[in-house]
């Protein structure tokens, strides 16, 4: 939600009236009369800059800050986000001793924190490292876990004094707890979620203040990399007395024609004052730019309603609008508009302003025949994306998400699920911007949990509040098209586990009766045992086989592919023979990338599509996962009480004196290989495999594996070819493997006797007869230069604005060494700094942060930031010993 801000009018009189009327000193009311003309109705700034920063707790704190202590401080937070919030007992006590932290000087605003270290959010402390393999590779072997604080000195102007002032974070990992000058104002135990803060009742305006908040990330409570730190963006809200309530505005579009379409403005009120508020809501309606902003003159406009709100309540509006000849929301085609909601006062003084982006979209689902969007037939071609970003962690940065967008769209990538947490606000923006659908979902379990101190261990006291606050914040986002409730929760196995599904769908159609409610489940008998009465959508999490079966079952149900695939390999590696059993294909902590291989309960793509072709109607599919992820290696997972495969012998000797020694050996493996992309955002073979799927109409053809293999001259090699043609023929060195048709329910191209010899491998695809596409691989020369190419030249100077930049190990002749592994330094100048390194190698435990690293398979990366306000060139250099240096030349401006 974006805002306008008019200003305001007659505040200063007003507030004179106030000041007589109470007693209050003549000059002080008019010192914020006189500041208060000029702030506008709302104001919504970043509040990212100047904190301070410690890990750990004091030694004396204990358990003082424990969650099931703090928690009668803790609960109050959101409840003007339930229907019938609780009855509350106070706290124990209300005076500062007696609160949370009461004792630790972290809390207190006098406290010397001059020696914390001094940073900007987002921020997330794990990814800073350094590795440890004696932490768990489930959640990355990063330090994570712990406490930490963050302290923030800033000035109040005297007109908040007139005004409510809020403290809005976007996330934070994790069990939030926060102070106001020494007193405790609320927190927010989920990670994940969005949540506010009222700091109006302890804030000192025309003074200096100090907000201090404390996380804590248990160790066990993630299944995956989860991040740390106040990972997301803080804002700070500035609003009138009455006013629109955070995420307050709802629009929906109930009928749509190509001339007309209906648009319902639902607005709902706060009163924070204690007098009865007399209101007049109004809405118009613009068309939007690239950004969501109102462009030009209205196209259309609703007369005022008068409203009254009680004091310390809420109340609501309602306006029904028309749109002439609406421009629709789809994939191709992302027009938006903006509903403006204006609230005045009696006297007609605006008092409150709020844009609200939405997008003019129709979406149905049809057991039969699947998804549509504008009547428009969209198979869901989607995949499960985790949220951190490779090795920036999870500190979320806008660019670095659209570029995750822009690698998989090219793909053919139409779909997101956020898997399995609320998303970064910034995502559903982007995919908003850049035509993406959205299953959005909330959860990862209910009450029963997966791990000790995961999200069951608040769940009773917490998922109303961030069920809700999840629906309201996106609900406007025209990419959500499902509202998903969980994934695989172990409630499924229970016989009743059907009636908390009930109750929180219940909670999802109070909220929102426009999207349908969809899981993702991975036991069989959830089709079966109630499940399937609760959802709109049914999702199988691996389940292809019984596609046709839950049909068969219940021919009213529509149904997808939850989580598909979960395939695994490692880019560029490739090991032989080049077996079918989806167990093999393992050796050096690494996994085969002819994409044959998967984990126990998982399958290959062509399994999948296979169950889709078999099944018209399925919805589609959100394959495991779109990029490689920090945490859960499979199937690397822990250390290893049986000897692993080795291609080298002498690893395999040195590993066998690890497991006499240790009884274990010790695996470095930190992220995972699921991706169809690796961590550096480098596609794998995977990626053209589905490209040739999801983007039929694109003439493509890719071969692998690579031509690179000096000890198996003379020895079968197999070649595999993805292709959207239907046609493909191989030659090596100019002679022909023969011509081959692509059979019904095929989907790659396979030439498994190919007898290896250096050279030229090319394929020749055809497509209804006619020549489609051409690809070609060539044996590269030893190594020779350092290659540089960025994804983008010209950046913005704020700070915030980053160029990836790839590396490649390259032959004289400018061709990629395949299996290459130098070591590169980096060095940059100008008005840019190295942000973080990275390769895709899930074993490597170089930090992140370090200018040099090693390639991996031809390929390294590194992230430039920008310095905010600094304009100018900025040079890259790369060098690595025997090889030809490389720099590039970037612009800030």
């Amino acid at each position: 939600m974006t805002t306008r801000h008019p200003s305001t009018c007659l505040l200063a009189l007003l507030l004179a009236f106030a000041a007589a009327v109470s007693g209050r000193p003549a000059f002080a009311a008019a010192e914020r009369a006189t500041a208060a003309e000029t702030p506008p109705a709302r104001e919504r700034v970043t509040f990212n800059s100047g904190w301070l920063f410690t890990r750990g707790d004091p030694a004396h704190a204990g358990e003082a800050l424990s969650y099931e202590r703090v928690k009668p401080w803790v609960l109050p937070t959101g409840d003007d986000l339930l229907n019938v919030p609780p009855p509350r007992m106070p706290p124990p006590a209300h005076n500062p001793g007696a609160q949370p932290g009461g004792e630790i000087a972290y809390t207190r605003p006098d406290f010397d924190d001059s020696g914390w270290r001094r940073l900007d959010l987002p921020h997330d402390w794990g990814i800073e490292g350094p590795f440890r393999q004696e932490l768990s590779g489930e959640t990355g072997k990063l330090p994570w876990a712990g406490s930490g604080w963050y302290r923030k000195h800033f000035d109040s102007p005297a007109s908040d004094a007139a005004r409510r002032v809020y403290l809005d974070i976007d996330g934070a990992m994790s069990y939030a707890l926060v102070w106001l000058n020494g007193r405790v104002i609320g927190g927010w135990p989920y990670g994940y979620a969005s949540w506010r803060l009222d700091l109006t009742p302890h804030l000192r305006p025309g003074e200096k203040n100090v907000l201090a908040i404390r996380l804590d990330n248990p160790r066990e409570s993630s299944r995956w990399y989860p991040g740390s730190g106040i990972y997301r963006n803080v804002w700070l809200v500035r609003t009138a007395p009455v006013h629109v309530a955070q995420w307050g505005v709802f629009v929906t579009t109930p009928v749509i024609t190509a001339d007309s379409a209906t648009v319902d403005v639902a607005v709902t009120l706060d009163n924070k004052s204690g007098d009865r508020a007399e209101v007049r809501v109004s809405a118009r309606l613009f068309a939007a730019d690239a950004e969501g902003r109102p462009v030009g003159e209205p196209v259309a406009a609703a007369e005022p309603r008068s409203v009254r709100v009680p004091p310390g309540r809420q109340a609501s509006a309602a306006h029904t609008l028309a749109v002439a000849s609406p421009r629709l929301w789809s994939l191709r085609e992302r027009h938006r508009y903006v509903a403006e909601t204006t609230v005045a006062d009696a006297a007609g003084n605006v008092i409150d302003r709020v844009e609200t982006p939405f997008g003019i979209r129709k979406i149905n689902t049809d057991p039969l025949r699947g998804f549509f969007l504008n009547d428009e037939h969209v198979p869901i071609r989607g995949v499960c994306q985790h949220h951190d970003l490779g090795a920036l962690g999870s500190a979320v940065s806008t660019r670095a998400l659209e570029r995750q967008l822009e690698i998989l769209q090219a793909m053919g990538c139409n779909a997101i699920r956020t898997s399995h947490n609320p998303p970064a606000p910034e995502l559903l923006e982007l995919c908003d911007r850049m035509g993406f659908l959205v299953m959005d979902e909330p959860f990862d379990c209910w009450a029963i949990g997966k791990k000790r101190d995961d999200y069951s261990r608040v769940f009773a006291d917490w998922h109303e509040k961030d069920l809700r606050a999840l629906i309201r914040r996106d609900r406007n986002h025209p990419s959500v098209i499902q509202w998903s409730i969980g994934n695989e929760i172990r409630e499924q196995y229970e016989a009743d586990g059907w009636k908390l599904a009930a109750h929180l769908a219940a909670i999802i159609r109070e909220e929102d009766r426009t999207r349908p409610v969809t899981a993702g489940f991975n036991y069989i008998q959830a089709g079966y045992n109630g499940f399937q009465n609760i959802v709109d959508v049914f999702g199988y999490n691996y389940k292809p086989q019984e596609y046709a079966k839950l049909r068969a079952a219940h021919p009213h149900l529509a149904i997808m592919g939850a989580e598909t695939a979960s395939t695994v390999s490692s880019r560029g590696e490739y090991f032989f023979p080049a077996s079918d059993d989806k167990l093999a294909g393992r050796a050096d902590y690494q996994v085969s990338s002819y994409d044959l291989y998967a984990t126990p309960w998982a399958t290959t793509p062509d399994t999948e599509w296979r169950a889709h072709d078999e099944n018209p109607g399925i919805l589609g599919e959100f394959v495991w996962t779109g990029f490689d992820y920090l945490g859960e290696p499979s199937p690397y997972n822990a250390d290893s009480t049986n000897l692993l495969n080795y291609s080298d012998p002498a690893e395999r000797a040195r590993a066998e004196q690890e497991l006499a020694a240790l009884g274990k050996i010790l695996v470095p493996s930190r992220s995972s290989y699921f991706g169809i992309i690796d961590l550096a955002g480098f596609p794998k073979d995977r990626y053209y495999l589905y490209q040739a799927r999801w983007r039929p109409d694109h003439p493509m053809a890719h071969i692998l594996p690579h031509w690179n293999w000096p000890e198996r001259i003379g020895q079968a090699t197999p070649v595999h070819v993805y292709t959207s043609g239907d046609e493909a023929e191989l030659f090596l060195n100019g002679k022909t493997f023969g011509r081959k048709k692509r059979a019904p329910l095929e989907y790659r191209f396979r030439w498994d006797d190919v007898i290896y010899e250096p050279g030229e491998l090319k394929v020749v695809a055809w497509k209804n007869g006619r020549p489609w596409a051409e690809a070609v691989m060539r044996t590269a020369g030893p190594a020779a230069k350092l290659m540089l190419a960025a994804d983008r030249a010209r950046l913005r100077a704020d700070g915030r604005d980053l160029s990836f930049v790839t590396v490649t190990i390259a032959d004289a002749e400018g061709r990629p060494v395949p299996r290459s592994k130098n070591a590169i330094r980096f060095r940059v100048t100008g008005p840019a700094e190295i942000d973080a390194t990275d390769n895709g190698d899930a074993t490597d435990h170089t930090s992140f942060q370090s200018p040099e690293r090693r390639a991996y398979n031809a390929l390294a990366l590194v992230i430039l930031r920008t310095k905010p306000g600094e304009k100018g060139e900025i040079t890259l250099h790369a060098e690595s010993e025997g090889l030809v240096p490389a720099e590039i030349i970037l612009q800030s401006e």
